[in-house]
């Protein structure tokens, strides 16, 4: 009995006594063992089928046999082959005259994905099922190595590909396994729906929480919904948070994408799920061609939390076929990897040292020119510099000072970066505020002391916020080391900034959107003016000239418009319009020097101009006396 116990469970498959996180059925304690130690590798067999144990130098290995005679008697094991190079040796069973081959190959990444991808392009049906067997036997690799996972999950998808070509009888067919469940339907046989689509309940697998599937009735002949009792195999970042069902849909023979109806799943989700302001309930679905650790993805997909509250329910509609699922998505956790984090990093301070050069070279500029130049336009302009340079000298340190075992050096680079960033944002205003005295309200307006109420509002109004803030520092910590993780690691970068998110869109946010919309209404006047001006020429061209145009260009940048590319970065980060906000941003000391060159050489040529025509002391007497003449 021993033998065929043996035997069967080399040949038909086999469950480990791994600990699991899924519970997909009972596990009998071992009774039987056959233990031996070749090469470093033991096997431990139980004779009731359930458990089979192969360990390889303390690390598990795959077992596989081809058929035999389970009537004979076992004599003997031998070992007639081990191969260094692939880490797998032949066993010979030897029963009575007859000799059986056992392949056990130790559990390593390449051999083991070697082997699934072998399988998966076996047209066997057999030789299809043998990554489940794997899975079972090399649950530790399965566990740890997502590359293995999103390899088995190609290789399944082939095996129930050739389940939905297995003819049946009937409109649909059930299969229950052990790794999932799933039900194949003949389309032309099912009845539709108001709109057009096929319902179908899904499979019932690991919980009892109902699902409903409403299959696009395209042209497709055979479709195949999946659900699983165990959802480990698509999470490789311990962060996803499922909160439903995978439900798989598949079918054969016909694009899975870009559907010209749209396919609609109603998950049930847990009723203890509480959705706060930092997180959310989203449709997502497994790109399993997706780097490591952004697999659950939004493209293609539409959340309706409409019946979330009645009866916990998520309506989820895609525009293609893969595994599905419900997740609580973070909407604090950075939504960027590592390179993408890396480039983005290099340009930043690349951008950053040419921006506080080229500022200090406008600072130093404007000290030494001659007081009769140094008009109200001059002073903003060089005022914004400074606060742009300010920014951009404490942004440099802003992850180094996170390194120091001191806190305070952390709060106040937070503290500077705060001050200098609402002392931009003001400065921006301020020269909206100048434009519009200076070409809309044409009229010679004399105010006191224009300057210092300028300079009160840039420089004192920041002050004054994040003075308020630290003087609420001791009951609220506002400033300090604040972490954002990576999607595609468990590495978190640390900054010295806003610790507080209600503290940052409070402040932040709130007032730089005073800002922008107010330089935008500003911005838009201009142009308005720049354009009838250019239609009320009686002859040439109604086209804004390139003058005109790069006025407009300049203004964009002098007014901040660039900083409100921050709104189109929220959500899953859209890398086009992230990179263009750190290009255009960073170098904002190098636009501001260019436009402060543009305007002084411009009011010298001014100057020039006016001198030459102007009439010296001499010639005015004598036309005043041959005017009295």
């Amino acid at each position: 009995m021993n033998l065929i116990c043996f035997m069967v469970l080399l040949i038909f498959g086999v469950n480990t006594n791994e600990p699991k996180t899924c519970n997909v059925g009972n596990r009998t304690e071992n009774i039987f063992f056959h233990s031996t130690n070749v090469q470093n590798v033991a096997l431990e067999i139980s004779e009731t089928l359930q458990i089979l144990n192969c360990t390889w130098n303390d690390d598990q290995c795959y077992v596989e046999c081809t058929f035999v005679n389970l009537t004979t008697n076992f004599t003997k094991r031998l070992v007639k082959e081990y191969n260094s190079i692939t880490d797998q040796i032949i066993s010979v069973f030897r029963i009575s005259e007859q000799e059986t081959i056992c392949n056990i190959t130790k559990c390593a990444s390449d051999m083991i994905s070697k082997l699934i991808y072998e399988s998966s392009n076996s047209p066997d049906l057999r030789h299809l099922k043998r990554p489940t067997k794997i899975k079972k036997m090399c649950s530790r690799l399965f566990t740890s190595n997502s590359t293995i996972k999103k390899d088995y999950i190609r290789a399944e998808k082939k095996y129930i590909d050739s389940l939905i070509g297995v003819n049946f009888d009937g409109p649909s067919k059930n299969y229950d396994l052990e790794e999932f469940n799933m039900t194949v339907v003949k389309m032309d046989r099912m009845n539709t729906t108001d709109l057009g689509l096929v319902h179908i309940s899904a499979p019932k697998a690991g919980d009892d929480l109902p699902l409903d599937v409403f299959l696009p009735n395209e042209s497709f002949i055979y479709m195949t919904v999946v659900t699983y009792p165990c959802n480990n195999i698509f999470i490789n970042d311990p962060k996803t948070m499922l909160k439903s069902k995978v439900i798989r849909v598949e079918t054969v023979g016909h694009e899975t994408k870009h559907l010209s109806e749209r396919l609609v799943i109603n998950f049930t989700v847990k009723s203890e799920i509480i959705i706060t302001e930092n997180h959310r309930l989203s449709c997502l679905f497994y790109n399993v061609d997706a780097t490591a650790g952004q697999e659950w993805d939004d493209m293609g997909s539409f959340t309706n939390l409409e019946n979330f509250n009645s009866s916990n329910s998520v309506i989820c509609s895609y525009d293609h076929m893969t595994p599905f699922a419900v997740l609580l998505v973070d909407m604090n956790v950075a939504q960027i990897d590592r390179q993408q984090w890396k480039t983005l990093s290099t340009i930043s301070y690349i951008g950053c040292s040419l921006s506080s050069f080229f500022s200090a070279v406008t600072i130093f500029l404007y000290t030494f020119m001659k007081s009769s130049n140094k008009d109200t336009s001059i002073h903003i302009h060089v005022s914004l510099s400074a606060a742009v340079f300010l920014l951009n000298i404490s942004f440099l340190f802003t992850e180094w000072g996170a390194t120091l075992s001191q806190n305070i050096a952390c709060v106040l680079i937070a503290v500077i970066i705060e001050y200098s960033l609402l002392s931009c944002f003001s400065w921006m205003a301020i020269e909206a505020i100048h434009l519009y005295f200076l070409l809309i309200k044409v009229f010679n307006i004399h105010m006191k002391h224009y300057m210092i109420k300028l300079s009160l509002f840039g420089w004192g109004l920041p002050a004054v916020l994040v003075g308020g803030s630290l003087c609420a520092y001791g009951s609220t910590p506002f400033y300090g080391t604040t972490e954002i993780k990576l999607s595609d690691t468990n590495e978190a970068m640390k900054l010295c900034w806003i610790t507080d998110i209600h503290f940052l869109y409070g402040m932040n946010i709130g007032y730089f959107s005073i800002m922008f919309l107010f330089n935008m209404s500003i911005l838009v006047t201009v142009t308005c003016q720049i354009y009838k001006r250019q239609c009320m020429k009686v002859s040439g061209s109604k086209l804004p000239s390139c003058k005109d145009i790069y006025t407009v260009l300049g203004l964009t940048f002098l007014l901040g418009m660039t900083w409100g590319l921050a709104f189109l970065t929220s959500g899953h980060t859209n890398y086009p319009v992230l990179y263009l906000f750190c290009i255009s941003n960073t170098l904002q000391g190098l636009f501001l020097f260019l436009w402060f060159y543009a305007t002084t050489k411009n009011r010298r040529i001014k100057e020039k101009s006016s001198t030459v025509f102007e009439p010296t002391g001499a010639q005015v007497k004598t036309c005043e006396s041959k005017f009295t003449q």
